[in-house]
């Protein structure tokens, strides 16, 4: 070809002395031309007609293809393909030349391919990670595995070209360099096997609301990926965690909570001991006019008198009485009995702990049918202001330790 070439230029041209270097250069000029026709052929038939298939398309998620330019990186294979094609008739003459731009354009192709295949394997990811099966498997981990062996195998396949061996010859010899491999690829093994570990075991999702005090994380779970989970904190900060600490670590999931049919409310008012004392007649006749104990004051009271009937009620500890703290408990426990936003079906309770140098406290334990933060803490502070103000009503005093106004009204008094 370099000969006809040469020719070429002593006939049309005149240049009957023309160094081979002329040749060579006019062949590579006419070899990189046509690659060239090809790229912008390629670019606007073959580019535009994928971009109006995908556009004319029922679903919009084939849009992710012309997201990530797959139909421009095709036309780039092409160029590859029209150069290791054109390269050995060209300059057949120069086989060392040739084998060169060959290589080249071979490995050029292996590049453009994997970004493809890459491209595809981020395109099948948004579109599975839409359905709810998704939450359940770290598909991230699975597709970035998927690619490093993708992007193995093209670095293979380059340096079997640049080496001109087989491939089958490097894989072979890949043997001895196991133990290299094991210790650069050391946290994507791990990241992959705690995936399957946590996936498998139903441990977390995407979306979960997860806890782990000792790395700073308290929030919900953006991404399971092969090295690293996510989680946006419920400060707006992202903490990044390793795959395998959610296994050699403890966390606490609070998808039961999301998942079941109401969210926990725990606390107790301190009540002053001082204050605790038998109900007189004026008492519960003041407690009676409160609904939502009239009817238990009314059958209490019945209960007693005919317990006591026949004992010496001369000392108030003699016999069985009401007390304005199991008043109130009973006032407290009717109280969210008839709160709409209190779930009947889970545990209830309004109970005494252990006495301390504080108090007495009366913890409630019960669950809220909303589950969602603000409004959970919306109607576990109404719920506590409601019993704070309500306490004084039985003549109970709730406990705090003395402020400055405190001492303050005692120097004045």
């Amino acid at each position: 070809m370099i000969e006809t070439l040469q020719g070429f230029l002593a006939e049309q041209l005149g240049l009957a002395s023309a160094p081979p270097i002329l040749g060579i250069a006019l062949a590579l000029v006419i070899l990189f031309s046509t690659a060239g026709v090809v790229w912008i052929i390629g670019k606007v038939l073959l580019t535009r007609l994928l971009v109006r298939l995908i556009k004319a398309s029922a679903t919009q998620n084939d849009d992710e293809l012309l997201t990530r330019n797959v139909p421009g990186r095709l036309s780039h294979a092409l160029v590859a393909l029209t150069i290791s094609s054109l390269a050995p008739a060209l300059l057949q003459d120069y086989p060392q030349t040739a084998n060169v731009l060959n290589v080249a354009a071979l490995i050029y192709f292996i590049v453009v391919v994997t970004l493809v295949i890459d491209a595809l394997l981020d395109t099948l990811l948004v579109i599975s990670s839409q359905y709810e099966f998704s939450r359940e498997l770290p598909l991230k981990s699975v597709f970035q595995v998927l690619k490093l062996g993708i992007w193995f195998l093209a670095i293979m396949l380059a340096l079997s070209l640049v080496l001109g061996k087989s491939p089958l010859t490097l894989f072979a010899g890949l043997g001895a360099m196991t133990a290299v491999f094991m210790l650069v690829f050391k946290d994507p093994i791990l990241g992959f096997v705690a995936g399957i570990q946590l996936s498998s075991n139903n441990m977390v999702s995407v979306g979960d609301w997860i806890e782990m005090p000792q790395h700073g994380v308290d929030g919900d779970v953006l991404e399971i990926a092969l090295t690293t989970v996510k989680v946006r904190n419920f400060d707006n900060t992202i903490t990044t965690v390793p795959t395998q600490t959610l296994i050699n670590d403890s966390f606490k999931n609070w998808r039961g909570m999301q998942d079941s049919g109401g969210r926990r409310i725990k606390r107790a008012v301190v009540v002053d001991l001082t204050s605790v004392k038998f109900c007189d007649d004026a008492m519960l006749a003041r407690f009676s006019q409160i609904n939502y104990i009239a009817d238990y004051l009314a059958a209490k009271t019945a209960e007693l008198a005919s317990f006591n009937s026949e004992l010496d009620l001369s000392s108030p500890a003699n016999g069985r009485r009401l007390t304005n703290l199991g008043t109130f408990r009973a006032y407290v426990e009717a109280y969210l009995r008839h709160h709409p936003q209190i779930n009947q079906n889970l545990t209830l309770l309004v109970r005494q702990l252990k006495p301390t140098e504080t108090g007495l406290p009366i913890e409630i334990y019960v669950f809220s049918k909303e589950k969602r933060w603000a409004q959970y803490e919306g109607i576990q502070a109404d719920i506590f202001d409601h019993i704070l103000a309500s306490a004084p009503e039985f003549d109970l005093r709730v406990f705090q330790n003395p402020t400055g106004g405190d001492f303050q009204r005692l120097r004045i008094a």
